[in-house]
C-alpha cells in the first residue's frame, strides 16, 4: 500500500508539472519580452485557464491528501522502518528488571567514618494478667 502511494505521488507530480508549464503566464515577467506576445492572444485559446487553473488546484490537493495518507500509513507499526537508530531501537528489546533480593547487604562503612551505633533490642512483651 505504501509503495502504491509513492507511486501515486510520482505521477500526481509529474502531471502538475506538466499542467503548470502549460499555463499562460499572469503577470507577462521575462516571457511577454521574448515571445510574440500579440501571436498568442491573436490564435489562443480563450478558456483554457479555468480548466489548467482547476486542474493545477486538484492536483495540488491531492498531492496534500496523498502525502498526509503516506504519513498515516508510516506512524503505524506495519509501517516502513525511518531511521537506522529507529531500526536498532526495535531490534534491542530492553530486558525485563530484575528484582532485588529481599535482605540487601549494608553498606560497608568508610575508612576513618564513626562506627554505627547499634540497633537498641525489641522491648520484653509484657505479662498478660
Amino acid at each position: 500500500m505504501y509503495v502504491a502511494l509513492i507511486i501515486l505521488i510520482l505521477i500526481v507530480c509529474f502531471l502538475l508539472a506538466l499542467v503548470v508549464l502549460a499555463q499562460n503566464p499572469k503577470g507577462g515577467g521575462l516571457s511577454s519580452q521574448f515571445s510574440a506576445g500579440g501571436a498568442a492572444s491573436m490564435m489562443g485559446v480563450k478558456r483554457t485557464g479555468d480548466l489548467l487553473e482547476k486542474l493545477t488546484w486538484g492536483f495540488a490537493i491531492g498531492l496534500m491528501v496523498l502525502s498526509l495518507g503516506t504519513h498515516v500509513l508510516t506512524s503505524t507499526a506495519g509501517g516502513p522502518v525511518r531511521s537506522v537508530n529507529q531500526q536498532k531501537a526495535i531490534d534491542t528489546r530492553l530486558p525485563t528488571p530484575v528484582q532485588a533480593p529481599a535482605s540487601v547487604p549494608a553498606p560497608a562503612a568508610a575508612p576513618g567514618a564513626t562506627p554505627a551505633l547499634p540497633a537498641a533490642p525489641a522491648p520484653a512483651p509484657a505479662p498478660a494478667q
